[in-house]
């Protein structure tokens, strides 16, 4: 299969299915750090998400300068950024009268949608997109299902949503006791997770797909799929 993992640096999902035989590529405008140049497109993933007008195919570089041609992807699956989205940046956004204190947050938002639904509503029969639990404001389209790292053996909680268009449900297929919550947030059981919490993570790490569920989407979505 052709699969696209949008704005992933980490290469995580990329190498699970790159690790059962898929030919898939990670797409972001940051360099990988998952140490395979050879499988990252650098750039902007609005660009490749559908084929050409004129040839009718997808055309891109990855970083060792290999060309690659083909029809379509047969996946995507896609991590836009949540910072502007996400139902936790709410107190950024408005005041306790729920008037918008941040007009030039506000604008990114509204940018941030636009992506988002760029990406549900690419030229691909199989999408998944993840993000944590949006903001009502900006009028999302339901998720289908939301999923935790201990369902799939890492034992952490971080509530993560998926948006899924001709792809099942993601199984739990390893489900361990968590320790604690991998992002802090406000609430009375902040104690506990930072007690719990193994060091400090920056965002950028908060931002990694969990190895469980990496290894379950490539499992179970690329399952009987024709790989050629």
């Amino acid at each position: 299969m052709k699969v696209l993992i949008a704005c992933e640096e980490s290469q995580r999902v990329c190498a699970a299915f790159r690790e059962r035989g898929h030919d898939a590529f990670s797409c972001d405008i940051q360099e990988p750090s998952g140490g395979h140049p050879e499988w990252h497109i650098l750039g902007d993933v609005c660009t490749i998400l559908s084929p050409d007008a004129q040839s009718g195919c997808i055309r891109f570089l990855t970083m060792d300068d290999t060309l690659h041609v083909f029809a379509r992807w047969d996946i995507i699956i896609a991590h836009p950024p949540c910072t502007y989205l996400s139902a936790a940046g709410a107190c950024r956004l408005f005041n306790r009268s729920h008037e918008i204190i941040d007009k030039a947050r506000e604008r990114k938002g509204w940018e941030a949608v636009s992506f988002f639904q760029a990406l549900l509503h690419a030229d691909c029969d199989r999408i998944c997109i993840e993000n944590p639990v949006p903001l009502h404001y900006w009028g999302l389209p339901p998720y289908q299902q939301i999923v935790e790292p201990f369902h799939f053996g890492d034992p952490w909680k971080k509530r993560t949503c998926l948006w899924l268009k001709g792809l099942p449900l993601l199984r739990p297929d390893r489900p361990v006791v968590p320790h604690g919550c991998w992002v802090d947030c406000a609430g009375a059981n902040s104690r506990t997770k930072l007690r719990d919490r193994k060091g400090v993570h920056t965002a950028k790490e908060r931002a990694k797909t969990f190895p469980g569920i990496a290894r379950a989407m490539a499992e179970q979505w690329g399952e009987g799929s024709d790989d050629s």
